[in-house]
């Protein structure tokens, strides 16, 4: 088990954001490169530039661009924990970030998504759903140890588009 905790990074959001994406912890080569979903494996980018009929961009800051142009913002569950790999199954001693901050200076943000199931258990445990004006959905995690089909996570997470055309119409 790593002997030093791990931190996650600072929140991508701005006063744009309506939708929040939250992982759970960055992985190992995440946290190595200090970016979001670094690992080429893991298929969150893919699956977001699928869901607009964007090219995909392989350049980190345009795809961080590209998420603030479509108002999503991403952080992560858990500030701090241990752990040894990037299993999700292998965190311990978790600490979360401070959610009743965010959401009180965040107040664009109507809908919070969960990478995964680990992040919504967590964010379940420590910080609850009582949140008035922001619903919350758990999708299906874009790690490579899902093994569901690509199609259908694209599928599932096709949510956020659906969401965005309606928030346009209002």
């Amino acid at each position: 088990m790593e002997k030093t905790p791990l931190h996650s990074f600072q929140p991508i959001i701005d006063s744009t954001s309506r939708i929040l994406i939250l992982g759970s912890m960055p992985g190992v080569q995440s946290l190595k490169e200090q970016r979001y979903y670094a690992n080429p494996q893991n298929q969150f980018w893919r699956i977001l530039y699928t869901i607009f009929s964007v090219p995909f961009d392989s350049d980190y800051q345009q795809r961080i661009s590209f998420i603030r142009s479509q108002r999503i913002a991403l952080w992560d569950v858990i500030a701090t924990c241990h752990r040894e790999g990037s299993l999700d199954s292998n965190i311990k001693d978790e600490r979360v970030n401070d959610f009743h901050r965010l959401f009180e200076t965040c107040t664009a943000l109507t809908l919070v998504l969960f990478n995964g199931a680990k992040a919504y258990e967590i964010f379940k445990k420590r910080v609850g759903f009582n949140f008035s004006n922001l619903s919350f959905r758990q999708l299906p995690s874009t790690s490579p140890a899902n093994t569901i089909k690509l199609e259908e996570k694209i599928n599932q997470w096709a949510i956020i588009r659906e969401f965005l055309a309606r928030e346009f119409k209002q």
